[in-house]
């Protein structure tokens, strides 16, 4: 690395778009409130043999993306991160070309050009490494099951086990399950291990996962690695592309053994018509305001009522085994559920109005013929299961 004055030089050319997409990974880990100020810098290194990585880090988690780049001066710089990548998402379709000044970096894209001042890269905080890969998973798989159960997580920090992500992993299963105490969403699926008989079980903050698994590009495969002191963190990378985040407390509820019981009644409904009706009976509830499913033979009447200033109810086809149910939940946490479930049908599993009910997707026929106006016979899933507690009826 050179300089020119005692400033680091740095000088490259790269594609827009690459420098976009990975300045946008780089940036989901920049605090908006970071304890220290040099915390909400981007590090930006330029090697000779024209890798081009951009990192950020908050003590707690860190991202990095690795592009190819036509570098003309090797060196690293730290620059402010999110006006960094408020720049390079608006630039014109154009090579981007970056080269310090003194203490500027200069950001120069067709006739668009923007100076930002240099932050101390010699304060800033060694990055972990990426602990090695216990094993991958597809990232379209591993993408949906975190957005399956992160809207389930808890937002109360002072119950920091409620805030993540239980992950089990056991041989070539993998489980995924958040919980707030009124609901828990768990997804199983089957990843690749490197060692056949690999277990383990980690909390991993939800907000992070769901950052992460939102940012991986289709069609990937994902690596997942336990590492530090104490396998106290967690790897995951796709590509040239990583981020690794400090693991919480592993305590967490025996969540599994909730999500089966002898269920008494059983319902099955087309799951597009009845997220539908749910949206539109629960424009008149307010907060802390039930929304009532009550299931016969063939239907299901859903209403809900906001005292005397609104009410509404549709009515919908339903096929019920069992005695029928009055049932009543958050409309919201209903809805979180069901975007978890992609098939066309889903099914409602419950014991009485006061027990927890259990939702889950009910896999789609093969046979194109077959009759689509009553749900296939199939009794298995997706993986997919979504408890959630009622909400006590007084009326």
């Amino acid at each position: 690395m050179t300089t020119e004055g005692g400033w680091a030089m740095v000088e490259f050319r790269v594609e827009r778009q690459t420098l976009a997409e990975a300045v946008a990974w780089a940036a989901r880990t920049l605090p908006s409130r970071p304890a220290l100020p040099v915390l909400a810098g981007m590090l930006v290194e330029a090697s000779a043999d024209g890798a081009l990585t951009l990192s950020g880090f908050d003590y707690e988690v860190s991202a990095k993306a690795a592009v190819a780049t036509d570098v003309t001066e090797p060196g690293r710089v730290l620059v402010p991160g999110r006006l960094l990548a408020d720049i390079v998402r608006n630039l014109p379709p154009y090579p981007v070309e970056v080269v310090t000044k003194g203490t500027e970096v200069v950001v120069r894209c067709g006739s668009a050009e923007f100076g930002l001042q240099t932050m101390p890269v010699e304060d800033y905080p060694t990055l972990p490494e990426p602990p090695q890969p216990s094993g991958t998973v597809p990232g379209e798989v591993f993408a949906a099951a975190v957005a399956q159960v992160t809207p389930a997580a808890g937002r109360d920090e002072t119950l920091p086990m409620l805030t993540g992500v239980r992950i089990d992993f056991d041989g070539d299963t993998m489980w995924l399950a958040c919980t707030d105490r009124y609901r828990i969403a768990a997804r199983e699926l089957t990843w690749s291990p490197s060692d056949p008989g690999f277990t383990a079980g980690i909390v991993v903050p939800a907000r992070t996962l769901a950052d992460t698994a939102r940012a991986i590009r289709p069609g990937s495969q994902v690596a997942i690695g336990l590492g530090g002191t104490g396998d106290t963190l967690l790897g995951i990378s796709s590509g040239d592309r990583s981020t690794t985040t400090r693991l919480l407390d592993d305590q967490f509820i025996n969540y599994r053994s909730r999500l089966s019981d002898a269920w008494s009644t059983t319902a099955k409904v087309r799951t597009a018509p009845f997220i539908e009706a749910i949206k539109r009976v629960a424009l008149v509830t307010e907060r802390n305001t039930p929304l009532r499913l009550d299931f016969t033979g063939d239907q299901v009447l859903i209403r809900a009522a906001s005292g005397d200033a609104a009410r509404a109810n549709e009515t919908i086809p339903a096929l019920l085994t069992g005695e029928g149910i009055d049932i009543a939940f958050s409309p919201q946490y209903l809805l979180d559920g069901l975007a978890g479930i992609d098939t066309e049908y889903t099914r409602l599993e419950c014991t009485g109005p006061t027990r927890p009910a259990l939702l889950t997707a009910i896999p789609d026929r093969r046979d194109d013929d077959a009759d689509s106006d009553t749900p296939p016979d199939d009794t298995g899933d997706t993986g997919f299961r979504y408890l959630l507690m009622p909400i006590r009826l007084t009326a």
